[in-house]
């Protein structure tokens, strides 16, 4: 595996692993140690959603830092990473850099991780 791969992986799962930490934070009413979108705690509530949501960035961040089913833990961050972008894209552009980061490291970790996805992209 090559050094960029690596180095995207970790950052990759750094950053989701931390959001869906600070997630929890601002869900239990603290305040988080990340900045946090306004208008997406506003969409996401302090519910069921945003649990869900920060849940799955929790795990497949905890999969890619520990290089540990980085497959299962890249498709669970597809729709994740989609609408991070998109959202950020249409609702709240203050943070859309942080989004195309996102999305540009997950285009570079699905285009790394590309066989292991022939199997289920196959007719």
């Amino acid at each position: 595996m090559k050094a960029s791969a690596t180095l995207s992986r970790l950052l990759q799962g750094l950053i989701f692993f931390a959001a869906g930490v600070n997630g929890y934070l601002v869900l239990f009413g603290l305040p988080g140690f990340l900045p946090t979108s306004p208008p997406a705690i506003e969409l996401l509530g302090d519910g069921w959603l945003l649990a869900l949501l920060k849940t799955v960035e929790l795990i497949a961040g905890l999969f890619l830092l520990i290089n540990r089913y980085v497959p299962l833990g890249l498709t669970m961050l597809v729709p994740c990473v989609v609408s991070i972008l998109l959202f950020h894209l249409f609702a709240d552009p203050a943070l859309l850099l942080n989004a195309v980061v996102v999305t540009l490291l997950q285009i570079h970790l699905l285009w790394v991780y590309r066989q292991r996805f022939e199997g289920i992209l196959s007719p």
